[in-house]
């Protein structure tokens, strides 16, 4: 199958599942996704992910973190710059989202990389996605 936007599925496989309550949600496998991943599980919004299989079965497995009372580790996604339309923010107007409670996804000269980070090593690029 070939997808037009994989970061697109990637988030909306992780909205469906929460909203499924779902343990896990599955995807084919891309570095740009496992980054996210990285990332994602490092600002706490996923408890783990793994890569299966190799080759071209390659697959990603993402773990949801869920409350004590089921309440969602990922409260929002929303895909911000796509295929048809690239968004670009200097290093001055870097996004905050929800006023520092969300994060920014960018693909920089540096990697992938949130707000935060971008600021502090002062670089632009795509926004891919805002996280809450």
């Amino acid at each position: 199958m070939n997808l037009s936007d994989p970061i697109a599925d990637m988030l909306t496989r992780v909205r469906n599942a929460q909203n499924a309550e779902l343990a896990e949600t599955t995807m084919p496998y891309s570095r740009m996704k496992a980054e996210i991943a990285r990332i994602l599980k490092r600002e706490g919004f996923i408890r783990d992910f793994v890569s299966d299989g190799d080759g071209a079965k390659r697959a990603l497995r993402i773990h949801l973190k869920y409350g004590p009372e089921q309440e969602k580790g990922i409260e929002g996604l929303k895909r911000v710059s796509r295929p048809g339309l690239r968004r670009y923010t200097g290093r001055d107007q870097l996004p905050r989202v929800l006023g520092g409670m969300g994060i920014a996804i960018l693909s920089t000269s540096v990697g992938i990389l949130t707000d935060k980070e971008a600021r502090q090593q002062k670089v632009g690029g795509e926004v891919l996605c805002y996280i809450w």
